[in-house]
């Protein structure tokens, strides 16, 4: 049974054009509108001097409309001063440090609603942040990871949260860096896999480089992440060991897509200094870990990286997803290709230009979004020291459609020719233009939100907004896949916003349509298997797509 409703979002369209010589391609840039915007947040890691791993790490962003008013809102999170963490001068911080909720008031600008809500982060230091409806309300929850224990906050929707996270289950006292939601044994109601770092040691350990700042991640020891099976009733059971996901390691972050194309959602997860993890879904409530076999268990040459937030896409607009991974000394584009049909992935960083313009930083969290509407994703990467507050530029690579990037940083506003210690990333339409903007945590200092400028005046785009009816209330359609087809370009999308660096964007599938008028098919598979296809949609909208579903249980 289906409901379809489409929202339309009239804007002026203009064509880019693709020239081979002469004057450069005009292009959207990004404008800093943090201040304008109302965002007066700072981040921390509780402490006035940066000496050890838990305070580098740095913290996410999550964008997500808690309120069900059609405009994305932002949870930044914080450290805070810590007990064997921070130091003693750093007591003067002492709860004077909040996480912070910003509602979208649909104007440019934001308000603080943290108080009203209750998300402050109840003095916990945070580390990383997610959001979903896991009770089919209809209203999304939020989840916060900690140095500590996790908080789970159920939203009420009145605009106010309730702390849950004893209740729950999922108040795992490990140090997790990310959250994933996705509904792993298809019985409607949505799973977490949390992925966990390590042991910090409360700074007993002291060998170390003095030039390196502080000890790395190989002096302690690895933790194994979690999965949360959803019980139905809002608790959840950890069921790593029995689902087959059990392996320590230091995750910085993970996300989950149907790489293979059969409808099942696997698990990538990136560790710190040893091999990442891909957990294949075998669809019978289990996992197999496969990422040796596949290609992607290291980095180029076979050495074990510092591999930071995987975001996943169709680079190359083949029907398969790759995955990019900044990391601290260079980055990597797996780029998926069959061999005898089977699943498997090339290290592509240096011939498609990647190398040459990210090997000179240390990247952590990214971005795969169609910033000029061509109908090719391009890569956003935050940049900035580990050890050291030693700030570098942001970049920005623009997919040229022939298998390459160009960097495209300085021809793409003021905020590339600055410097911050990047962390977290995501992406959101903040204003419903049709463009996607882009926000930024930076370690120890204020986020940035960037506004893209120009992205819908250049070509247009097709944005879906795919949900599940359930008779307790609606919500994101977390699993759907989007297949977007304009002339020869096919356009494959998860419906995934647990992406990056500890963070969460946009669950709105956004689509760049060129200088075509229409896409000339728009195909959604449901979560439940079913397949539903319009033809000749109109370009400029947010197509909302409705599916009604129960929480039966029933697998495909």
């Amino acid at each position: 049974m289906k409901t379809w409703v489409v929202i339309l979002l009239i804007g002026s369209v203009i064509g880019v054009a693709f020239a081979s010589g002469g004057p450069p391609q005009k292009l959207p840039t990004f404008t800093d509108i943090t201040k304008e915007a109302g965002i007066t947040f700072k981040h921390s890691y509780g402490d006035h001097h940066l000496d050890n791993i838990v305070e580098g790490t740095g913290g996410g962003v999550c964008v997500f409309d808690y309120d069900g008013d059609g405009l994305m809102d932002i949870y930044f999170v914080t450290g805070t001063w810590t007990q064997n963490v921070s130091s003693n001068e750093g007591r003067d911080l002492r709860g004077k440090l909040s996480n912070k909720l910003y509602h979208n008031n649909g104007n440019g600008t934001f308000t603080d609603v943290t108080e009203k809500a209750g998300v402050g982060g109840n003095g916990v230091f945070s580390s990383g942040c997610s959001a979903a409806d896991y009770d089919n309300d209809g209203h999304i929850d939020l989840y916060v990871l900690t140095y500590g224990r996790n908080i789970l906050y159920h939203n009420n929707g009145d605009g106010t949260f309730t702390d849950v996270s004893k209740k729950s289950g999922l108040d795992d006292p490990r140090w997790s860096l990310s959250a994933t939601w996705f509904d792993y044994n298809n019985d409607g109601y949505l799973d977490v896999f949390v992925s966990n770092y390590l042991q910090y040691d409360d700074g007993k350990f002291r060998d170390f480089y003095p030039a390196a700042g502080y000890p790395g991640p190989l002096s302690y020891s690895p933790e194994p992440s979690a999965l949360y099976r959803n019980n139905g009733d809002g608790t959840f059971t950890e069921v790593t060991k029995e689902a087959g996901v059990f392996k320590p390691g230091r995750a910085m972050s993970a996300t989950v897509s149907d790489f293979r194309n059969v409808g099942l959602l696997d698990i990538f997860e990136t560790n710190d200094a040893m091999e990442n993890n891909y957990f294949e879904n075998t669809g019978k409530g289990t996992f197999i870990e496969k990422a040796p076999e596949y290609g992607i268990a290291y980095g180029e040459n076979g050495q074990g990286v510092s591999s930071m937030g995987p975001v996943v896409g169709d680079v190359n607009r083949d029907g398969l997803l790759d995955i990019f991974i900044p990391n601290l000394n260079y980055c990597i584009l797996f780029v998926q290709d069959r061999l005898n049909g089977q699943l498997n992935f090339s290290d592509r960083t240096a011939v498609t230009g990647l190398s040459q313009a990210l090997g000179q930083y240390a990247g952590w969290g990214a971005v795969m979004f169609d910033y000029d509407n061509d109908g090719w994703l391009d890569i956003f990467t935050t940049h900035g020291d580990a050890h050291h507050e030693y700030v570098q530029e942001n970049t920005l690579m623009r997919n040229k459609g022939d298998g390459t990037f160009e960097d495209v940083s300085d021809r793409s506003g003021q905020h590339f020719k600055e410097k911050y210690v990047g962390r977290g990333a995501a992406w959101g339409d903040f204003d419903n233009d049709g463009n996607v903007d882009l926000v930024i945590s930076n370690l120890n200092d204020r986020p940035i939100l960037l506004r893209n400028d120009g992205g819908d005046k250049l070509n247009n785009w097709l944005t879906v907004d795919a949900k599940l009816q359930f008779p307790t209330g609606t919500r994101d359609a977390i699993g759907a896949r989007v297949t977007v087809t304009t002339g020869s370009l096919k356009q494959v999308e998860d419906l995934i916003p647990s992406r990056g660096y500890m963070s969460q964007g946009d669950p709105r599938l956004h689509f760049g349509l060129g200088k075509a008028q229409a896409a000339d098919s728009v195909e959604i598979r449901w979560p439940d298997g079913t397949v539903e296809k319009m033809e000749k949609v109109k370009a400029n909208q947010f197509l909302k797509l409705v599916h009604k579903t129960s929480a039966s249980g029933v697998k495909r």
